[in-house]
């Protein structure tokens, strides 16, 4: 999911394909699995390294810990249960994240998840023009990102990320159907994600999992909003 217009592009789902590097082959085998405690600091870095259109974030932030304190902590801590990890046997090196119900998402999230961040990450002095105060008040607003138009018939969202070395293994696709088949054993409807139309790897992805199009392109708004039925 894509925030709100950013002085330039925010973070979002996974990023364009990685770069050449070795062969799947000579790489170590990877797994997907259900999240456990311990993998959270993995998923922080993840989220920061890949949180820039697909890129590392860093160079853009002077603190990018405002994108896992957003794209990825809240969810492990508000509903593990919807968490999937890809573990290549050393480390983590993907993850999905996600929700059931955005609505009830984002309200626990302003009750019980901003009360843990928001002395590290204060809301900004308005109006801000960097990213850092962007995501910071983003954080303290995020009911903004939620599409009360969709979600009716796409209640859930997600957020994938993979470092480039976990690119282009199927990993993407095995991370997503795990999170699918969590959804449908709850007999959720439909899931939404939002999108920078920049991150044309991450489109193809989606397009190639049946994702479609659930709002007419606007080429004044900076989020692609995609969604798929699940029953």
């Amino acid at each position: 999911m894509t925030p709100p217009p950013a002085p330039s592009p925010p973070s979002g789902p996974s990023g364009p394909p990685a770069p050449p590097g070795p062969s799947a082959a000579s790489r170590p085998p990877a797994v997907v699995r259900p999240y456990r405690p311990a993998d959270r600091g993995a998923l922080e870095d993840i989220c920061i390294r890949t949180g820039h259109v697909g890129r590392d974030a860093r160079p853009h932030y002077r603190d990018p810990g405002v994108l896992p304190a957003l794209f990825a902590a809240p969810y492990a801590e508000l509903d593990p249960s919807l968490v999937f990890v890809a573990d290549n046997g050393e480390r983590v090196i993907g993850y999905i994240v996600g929700t059931a119900d955005s609505t009830a998402f984002f309200r626990r999230l302003r009750e019980e998840w901003l009360p843990l961040v928001a002395a590290r990450f204060p809301q900004p002095g308005l109006p801000t023009t960097d990213l850092d105060g962007h995501m910071r008040d983003l954080l303290h607003h995020a009911e903004r990102m939620l599409p009360a138009d969709l979600v009716g018939d796409y209640p859930a969202h997600l957020h994938i990320d993979l470092l480039p070395e976990g690119q282009g293994r199927g990993l993407g696709r095995k991370l997503m159907e795990s999170y699918l088949d969590a959804l449908r054993a709850r007999r959720v409807p439909g899931v939404h994600l939002g999108m920078s139309p920049e991150n044309t790897g991450a489109r193809a992805f989606y397009d190639r999992l049946g994702f479609t199009e659930l709002r007419a392109p606007d080429p004044s708004a900076p989020t692609v909003y995609l969604g798929m039925r699940l029953a």
